[in-house]
């Protein structure tokens, strides 16, 4: 498994379980970005338990520019039934704006790309803003946007009137 890669001052790093209060804070810096601030709910306590507990959920890396903390991306395994393999979906990548155009969203999603090509993964997915610009960054490097789907979500507030249909 690719652990760490070096680009002249730029590092990528797996995170661990002491990152917890720096994954949170890459969170909130996205949902900002985002303007879905409202929308955080997680806690350091419940990042821990998905990401490190007994079950991890999802995985974690840091782009370190010069030893500073200035990307993060949040993936984790799906599985395409079509395909007859798992996958490599990207929950979220994200460049502080004051390291932008340094090439750390390359090297993070081509991080990715080493990653699911080293786990034998069938494709990669993830989801973009329509207004995001990363949209084109992802067609440069050959991604298709998926017509005729649609992103569809059910948050747990509706569990359970959904059970009682």
């Amino acid at each position: 498994m690719v652990e760490t890669e070096t680009k002249t001052d730029l590092s990528i790093r797996t995170a661990r379980k002491e990152d917890v209060s720096l994954i949170l804070e890459f969170v909130k810096d996205l949902a900002k970005f985002e303007k879905l601030s409202h929308l955080v709910k997680a806690t350091e306590e419940s990042l821990a338990e998905s990401m490190f507990g007994e079950r991890a959920y999802a995985e974690v890396f840091f782009a370190e520019l010069e030893g500073v903390p200035a990307g993060f991306t949040v993936f984790f395994h799906n599985y395409s039934t079509f395909v007859g393999r798992q996958g490599l979906y990207i929950e979220d990548i994200f460049v502080k704006p004051e390291f932008r155009g340094k090439g750390i969203g390359k090297a993070m999603f081509l991080h990715c790309v080493k990653l699911a090509e080293e786990r034998n993964c069938g494709r990669m997915e993830w989801a973009v803003l329509d207004w995001n610009p990363a949209r084109e960054f992802y067609e440069y490097f050959g991604a298709d946007p998926v017509d005729g789907w649609h992103i569809y979500r059910m948050g747990a507030d509706k569990f359970g009137s959904a059970l009682e249909k």
